[in-house]
């Protein structure tokens, strides 16, 4: 591939001419690509006069908007790496990931639960404050940072990112992406959807996710087209904005296009695509989609690991197929078996992947490197099955649970709800949802006397709200496996059965 045997600089992505780079939803200010790579110097040289150097990192948690991407660009123009925060975590989240990661510094815009962790773990802060005519202004130790140094423009091979993925069977790990990493996926999702300079990304995903920030940005930016990052999304502004703006395309996980329909309809004239990936998209929702925005919904599939996308549905007049996530886009995809032998096309496995945006493996974790690898194939830890080159989804070997596209360890759950005083046993696991594709759900066991709601509070002053419990069962014993395991599985489904009795008993 030429992105491999080219490997370019992620501020390539900076070089589209004269036209628009990005567009303020809210305003309509527009940056070309020259005033945002000239923002980005700027910002690159005022981080580095605040002693940030090659092979940094630099935690950052802010909103959307173009400073993210401004200051995103800026870390990585210094061969540093940006280690994206949600800025929903609670500060014991906070503290974990900051404590994890090591930052040089934190950047963000004020929000508090960042703030006091950053200075609980003597982490220096620096706030980043808007401006209407400018890159943002950053404060550092009480007074802003004006000076510029000189900078060491970053490499193909400089890690641009650090992000953290969670398992079922250990703390979140840490995926360092490389330059190349991103720009070949960034460049394979362009030409997958036929991006060009005409065209205008309408970005309604976080931008700490790889979703919204190789997707609906990278992908534009390579192909020298537009982005819409408003500051504020919401559904109920996005019908007028996308259509103010001629918004040529979006990408979103399910959740997101169920809120957007249902805080409007009608199509936008401008539209020629929609994509969904993060999750499961269900049959109704895609035709739902499809009537009210009047363009194909292509179903993708990717994963942090891999940069984001491995999968997709094509473009019209290729078949786009329901309930499959497409071909292969820039990425070898295999089905193994338990050995890492492939098998052949129909026959259910493991998938699994090659390409030039996959990670090389975890952050100082050789055990967990180790088991995501077949050899030179990366594991998923999905099932699958192939046919006739399009990939189908059965399931997930790793017990993940996916809401509303955001990934939850249900390790990370159980250890929360074992804090609390009255608990002895705990297990998490995921509850079929019409609209998050899965809630969390969990049952305890106790040692003295404690309610659901005692529970679930208890979990919402240590968990993100996404995080937290929808339901809490409590029960004399979680069945375990004799070497102690829990059998998350096994419980979900016994108390689905109860449930079900339950309703049925009360219809009798």
């Amino acid at each position: 591939m030429e992105t491999l045997s080219h490997p370019e600089p992620l501020t390539a992505l900076l070089d589209g001419g004269d036209a628009p780079a990005l567009i303020v939803g809210e305003d309509g200010q527009t940056l070309t690509y020259p005033q945002l790579a000239s923002r980005v110097e700027t910002l690159a040289g005022r981080l580095a006069a605040a002693g940030v150097r090659r092979g940094d990192r630099v935690a950052l948690s802010l909103p959307n908007g173009p400073e993210y991407i401004e200051l995103f660009f800026a870390i990585i123009a210094l061969g540093a790496a940006a280690a994206p925060l949600n800025p929903a975590y609670t500060e014991a989240e906070f503290t974990f990931y900051l404590t994890d990661i090591a930052p040089r510094f934190l950047l963000t815009s004020g929000i508090k639960t960042a703030v006091s962790a950053a200075e609980g773990c003597s982490l220096p802060v620096v706030i980043v404050q808007a401006s209407d005519d400018g890159p943002p202004a950053l404060f550092f130790q009480g007074g802003e940072i004006s000076s510029v140094a000189s900078v060491d423009p970053g490499q193909p091979d400089d890690v641009a990112v650090v992000l953290h993925t969670s398992g079922t069977t250990s703390r979140p790990k840490q995926v360092p992406l490389l330059q190349r990493n991103l720009m070949a996926s960034a460049r394979n999702i362009a030409e997958h959807y036929r991006l060009g300079p005409a065209d205008v990304s309408f970005c309604v995903m976080p931008l700490f996710h790889v979703h919204g920030l190789v997707a609906s940005t990278f992908a534009t930016l390579a192909s020298g087209g537009s982005v819409i990052v408003p500051r504020r999304f919401t559904p109920q502004r996005f019908w007028r904005q996308a259509r103010e703006h001629q918004a040529t395309w979006l990408s979103a996980g399910p959740t997101l296009y169920q809120m957007i329909l249902d805080a409007g309809a009608g199509s936008i004239d401008s539209l020629r695509f929609a994509r969904s990936c993060s999750s499961a998209l269900s049959p109704a929702l895609l035709d739902r989609a499809e009537q009210a925005y009047g363009v194909p919904m292509l179903e993708a599939y990717g994963m942090t690991e891999a940069s984001h996308q491995m999968s997709s549905n094509p473009l019209p007049p290729a078949a786009r197929i329901p309930g499959s996530v497409g071909a292969a886009t820039g990425t070898r995809v295999g089905i193994a078996d338990r050995s890492g032998a492939l098998l052949a096309d129909g026959q259910v496995g493991e998938v699994v992947i090659q390409g030039p945006g996959v990670m090389s493996g975890y952050v100082a974790n050789p055990a967990a490197t180790a088991e995501a690898f077949y050899g030179d194939w990366f594991r998923t830890g999905d099932l699958g099955v192939l046919r006739e080159g399009y990939l189908y989804l059965e399931g997930r070997i790793k017990e993940m649970i996916i809401r509303g596209g955001e990934n939850i360890s249900p390790i990370e759950i159980e250890q929360v709800l074992l804090a609390h005083p009255a608990v002895k046993d705990a297990v998490c696991f995921g509850v079929s949802d019409d609209k998050y594709g899965e809630l969390v759900g969990a049952a305890v066991t106790l040692t003295a006397a404690a309610d659901a709601k005692e529970l679930i509070d208890h979990c919402r002053t240590q968990l993100a709200p996404f995080k937290v419990p929808a339901s809490i069962r409590i029960l004399d014993q979680i069945p375990r496996t004799a070497t102690g395991k829990v059998q998350r599985r096994r419980v979900a489904d016994f108390l689905a059965v109860q449930q079900t009795a339950v309703q049925q008993n009360a219809g009798a």
